[in-house]
C-alpha cells in the first residue's frame, strides 16, 4: 500500500490542501491516518476518492451531494461527464489508479482501446503525456513503489516506440538534435515523447537514451555537430548538480544550444549559461519544436 501526503493529493487532484482539510472536517469520505510525528497520510483508496470527487466537483456537483452518493453512483456520474476535458481527466485518473493497484491488464487495455479508436498520436498527446506529467510528481517525491513505476513505464515505453516508428512527416526541417539523459537519470519516457514530437516535425534526431556518460555525449556531439542538445530531467540522484552539469556541457560544446525540459526545470537556479533554454511546460516544448 502506498502512503500519500496531503501535498500529493493537492498536486494530483488540483484541490488545495486547505480545502482537503475542510472536507475532512465536514464530510465522511476522508479519514487520513497519522504518522508517529502526527503527519497526515492517505491510502490508495483515499487518493482514488479525492480524484473522483475533485472531478465531479469541477464539473458542477456539490460536495454535500457527492458525499451522499455510493461508490457506484460516483462512478456512473463520472462516466456520464461529456466534456472533452472531463473525459481526459477521467482516463488519466483511471491510468493512475490502475498503476497504483498494479492492474496492468486494465492499464494496457485502456491505452490499446484508445489507440484503436483515436490513433497513437492522439493517445500520446491526450493521455500519455498528461499521465506522465501527473505521476512525475510522485516519482520525484518517491511516493510510489519502484515496481509500480517500472511496470507502467515499460508499457508506455512500448507504445511510444511504436508511435515513433510509425511517424511519417511530410516536411523536413534542416535541424539536428541529440536527445540524451545524463548519468543517473533513467526516466526515459519524457525524452521518448520529445523524440516523437521532433520526428513528427521532420527534425533529424540522434537518440542516445538514458544514463549517458558525459564522455560519450561529448564524443557524439563533437562528431555529429548538432544544432541542439536536448535533455528531459524528471528525477535524478541527490548529488546531481544541475548548474555544474549545464556549465560543463557549455564548456565542451559552446556553439550548441542546450534545451532542458522536465520536472527539474522548476528548481531554483542562480545562473545558467547563456545558451541554455529551460522549457517548463508541454506548451513551451511544443512552441520550441514548432519554431524549428
Amino acid at each position: 500500500m502506498n502512503a500519500f501526503t496531503i501535498k500529493d493529493l493537492e498536486n494530483l487532484s488540483g484541490i488545495k490542501a486547505h480545502t482537503i482539510r475542510i472536507w475532512e472536517q465536514r464530510y465522511s469520505f476522508l479519514r487520513p491516518q497519522r504518522t508517529t510525528t502526527n503527519i497526515r497520510y492517505y491510502t490508495n483508496e483515499e487518493l482514488k476518492i479525492v480524484l473522483n470527487i475533485a472531478l465531479l466537483n469541477k464539473y458542477g456537483y456539490k460536495i454535500s451531494h457527492i458525499d451522499k452518493m455510493s461508490a457506484e453512483e460516483v462512478r456512473e456520474k463520472i462516466v456520464s461527464l461529456s466534456h472533452a476535458e472531463a473525459l481526459q481527466e477521467r482516463l488519466v485518473n483511471d491510468l493512475l489508479q490502475y498503476m497504483i493497484d498494479l492492474d496492468l491488464e486494465k492499464f494496457e487495455d485502456l491505452l490499446d482501446n484508445y489507440i484503436q479508436a483515436k490513433g497513437i498520436d492522439r493517445v500520446i498527446s491526450f493521455l500519455i503525456f498528461p499521465f506522465l506529467d501527473k505521476i512525475g510528481i510522485l516519482w520525484q517525491a518517491s511516493h510510489i513503489h519502484p515496481a509500480q513505476e517500472h511496470v507502467v513505464t515499460n508499457i508506455i515505453r512500448q507504445k511510444l516506440i511504436v508511435g515513433i516508428e510509425c511517424v511519417v512527416s511530410h516536411i523536413t526541417v534542416n535541424k539536428k538534435v541529440i536527445l540524451f539523459l545524463p548519468e543517473g537519470e533513467y526516466h526515459e519516457l519524457g525524452l521518448l515523447y520529445t523524440y516523437y514530437l521532433l520526428k513528427s516535425r521532420g527534425v533529424q534526431v540522434i537518440y542516445l537514451g538514458a544514463n549517458v556518460p558525459f564522455h560519450d555525449l561529448e564524443f557524439i556531439t563533437s562528431y555529429k555537430q548538432p544544432d541542439y542538445l536536448y535533455t528531459h530531467l524528471t528525477c535524478i540522484a541527490g548529488n546531481f548538480n544541475f548548474e555544474k552539469f549545464l556549465t560543463k556541457i557549455h564548456q565542451h560544446a559552446p556553439k550548441v544550444q542546450i534545451i532542458v525540459s522536465g520536472q527539474l526545470t522548476n528548481c531554483n537556479m542562480k545562473k545558467l549559461p547563456a545558451d541554455v533554454l529551460l522549457k517548463r511546460s508541454l506548451s513551451e516544448v511544443l512552441e520550441f519544436i514548432a519554431a524549428l
